[in-house]
């Protein structure tokens, strides 16, 4: 043992919520209690997306991903006996997060705390969400209008919050590359810091403040050194970003301050327990260098690929990183890495390829222009076709997925129904039955009276936060205050990216795609139509759209003409489009959980249409049971996260077609 004085660990967290509000609560005091040292909150889908539990898209989605909060009795409920005052809580949340910013400041002023000493982070970057994530509502105009009034406000009124964590994170979800991370994430800082700026709202004196509060939320993959590196890239371009740009001379103003959550894009469903050392890895690579540490770090679990974690696996979690911290030595060093030629290259070639990335989006008009006119959107589906088709030819090999697949049998995985949590299908009708409830006993007079300020608000120019601060104290609902503001901004669709993304895979002579393409020209040729249509659906309120994105694609290229109309669409809208397209197949992708509910429905608005012949296949995070129950109800094959080679999916869509239609199998192997 040494003398030398260690560093103070990052804050250790764990994205957790599920349910309700009480058993939420429940989970993050026995996660404290084992030593976590912040909080981050998992908001539902219907929270994220600004609806209610009782809306006709939040049908099958209440409590799934993370936990409803309707209104300020939720947030109360949420945060019991946790002193806000002394805690630093993570948000994620986007499209609502002045929302849920008012719920959380008006819980923290009845619990007494003084809401200047209030620390955490709203994500609050909407920009990915049009990109990945998919949680959008509102137009890129006004959505960047509530961010930057999120943060002026909190400057001004709690100023250790971090309004803003500009989300990089999903962007290597949606298969980013570090140079596009990196690009798309810092032109998005400009964005933003340009909009406060020209705002008007803060003098030019505490632009500091400003630039001081904004934090970054980034991924961190398995390829260790050039992750490392990258976290090293982005500190110099936002150093020099904020300096050149802003004039900001404070060094500790211009500091590049990120949270980070490994990468779960990389975690496979075969295998899991690989999971383990690719989640230490990857947190290796945000913590080993000092000058490039992360200052929070949460990690996923090793079964999520399979559903939702349970508390165990939680712990499991956060005692990885507490052992690192605690039991190791790297606390006790300076930068390991300083002065290395081989990292020092690494990083310069990042900085000069993002720089030169960068200057292309500001050509364009910026971060928002480059939204609107589809161009960042259809460069990370490109990005992530590329990604998809290396895997399926072996020149990215994943253990357990294309390589070293045989094992042994899984203790672990022994009972896979038991290995993750469920939530009990009762729960939604429970939360409907409160937010009624609720509804009904509060002041109806002064939730109407602060809805109609809030309208005016968002009509005119001032910043909408107490309008916002007034809604959540009258009581008005998470659905209620989106919609104010849907009435006055309107609501967004997104680009797809689809159409215009190029082809990742050759359909060469002897390929398994010229093969399938072989097999749906002779289909449509059997069945007399001039090409096979497919239908690729997301329905219910889950965002994650990159699956979708990457059937869709590779169907187009082998030749189907494919409907892809985005995210958040009801069942009655997948099939009327289905009815009016004259489709030959409905593909469903969901990995929110709410399959057992949505597919269903599908299914039978297509029998009481008569259209029961088309085949519906489903694709997404299926547990065992869930994909026997589905092919039970008439679903004709289910795919899950092992199923990674997209050229064959294909070919059994084909094959699908042909049953469907009593056409003979086609003996061609795909």
């Amino acid at each position: 043992m040494t003398g030398r004085q260690k560093d103070r660990p990052w804050l250790m967290r764990t994205y957790a919520g599920h349910s309700t509000a009480e058993a939420s609560n429940e989970l993050y005091r026995r996660n404290l209690a084992k030593g976590q040292t912040g909080l981050s909150v998992a908001f539902d889908l219907p929270t994220q997306t600004g609806y209610d539990p009782d809306h006709v898209l939040a049908r099958g989605e209440v409590g799934r991903v993370g936990v409803p909060v309707s209104h300020l009795g939720d947030m109360r409920v949420l945060f019991q006996d946790i002193p806000l005052e002394r805690m630093n809580t993570s948000m994620t949340i986007n499209a609502t997060a002045m929302w849920l910013l008012a719920l959380y400041q008006v819980v923290a002023e009845e619990q007494g705390a003084d809401i200047t000493a209030l620390q955490g982070t709203t994500q609050n970057d909407i920009v990915k969400e049009y990109l990945s994530r998919g949680t959008h509502v509102f137009p890129p105009g006004p959505s960047l209008r509530l961010t930057t009034d999120v943060i002026t406000y909190t400057v001004d009124h709690i100023p250790k919050w971090n309004p803003i964590n500009i989300c990089s994170y999903h962007l290597q979800e949606a298969g980013a590359t570090p140079v596009q991370e990196i690009a798309y994430a810092l032109s998005t800082a400009v964005a933003v810091l340009d909009a406060v700026r020209d705002s008007g709202q803060v003098p030019e004196e505490k632009f500091g403040d400003v630039v001081a509060r904004i934090s970054f939320f980034v991924n961190a993959g398995v390829r260790f050194i050039e992750e490392m590196c990258k976290m090293r890239a982005f500190g110099r371009i936002w150093d020099r970003i904020t300096h050149e740009r802003y004039g900001i001379t404070d060094a500790r103003q211009r500091r590049f301050r990120y949270g980070v959550q490994v990468n779960s894009l990389g975690l496979t469903e075969a295998q899991p327990e690989n999971n383990v050392q690719r989640i230490v890895l990857e947190m290796l690579a945000v913590t080993l260098s000092k000058d490039a540490r992360a200052r929070a770090v949460q990690l996923p679990a090793w079964n999520e690929a399979l559903g939702l974690p349970r508390p165990w696996d939680q712990q499991w979690s956060l005692r990885i990183q507490q052992v690192l911290a605690h039991e190791s030595d790297l606390l006790e060093y300076e930068d390991i890495f300083a002065g290395s030629h081989v990292i020092e290259a690494k990083v310069d070639e990042l900085v000069t390829e993002s720089l030169a990335e960068i200057d292309r989006i500001e050509e364009m008009g910026g971060a928002m222009a480059a939204v609107e006119s589809g161009y960042l959107k259809s460069e990370l589906v490109s990005s992530h076709a590329a990604r998809r088709a290396r895997i399926e030819g072996g020149e990215e090999k994943i253990v357990g997925v294309n390589i070293y697949g045989t094992t042994e049998p899984n203790p672990l995985t022994a009972d896979l129904d038991g290995a993750i949590m469920t939530v009990d299908p009762a729960n939604e009708a429970r939360v409907v039955t409160a937010l009624h409830e609720w509804r009904d006993n509060r002041d109806e007079a002064r939730a109407t009276d602060a809805l109609a300020a809030l309208k005016k608000a968002a009509a005119g120019t001032e910043n909408m936060m107490e309008a916002t601060l007034e809604c959540a104290r009258a009581g008005v609902t998470t659905g209620e205050w989106s919609w104010a503001l849907r009435d006055v901004f309107g609501e967004f669709r997104a680009p797809t990216g689809v159409s215009s993304a190029p082809v990742a895979v050759t359909a060469e002579p002897g390929t398994p795609l010229a093969l399938v393409r072989a097999k749906v020209a002779r289909t449509a040729a059997d069945l007399g139509a001039g090409r096979l249509r497919l239908l690729v659906g997301k329905p219910g309120l889950d965002g994650h759209s990159n699956g979708a994105e990457q059937i869709a694609v590779r169907a187009r290229d082998a030749g189907f003409e494919v409907v892809y109309q985005g995210i958040r669409l009801t069942p009655e809208q997948i099939v009327s489009a289905a009815l009016a397209e004259d489709v030959h197949c409905v593909g469903l992708s969901i990995l929110s959980g709410s399959h057992a509910e949505l597919v269903p429905d599908v299914l039978s608005r297509l029998r009481r249409a008569g259209a029961a012949d088309i085949p519906v296949i489903a694709g997404g995070i299926i547990p065992p049971a869930d994909a026997a129950a589905l092919v039970g109800a008439g679903v004709a094959a289910v795919f899950t996260p092992k199923d990674f080679g997209i050229t064959e999916i294909i070919g059994r869509i084909v094959d699908e077609i042909r049953k469907a239609n009593k056409l003979d199998p086609l003996e061609v192997p795909a």
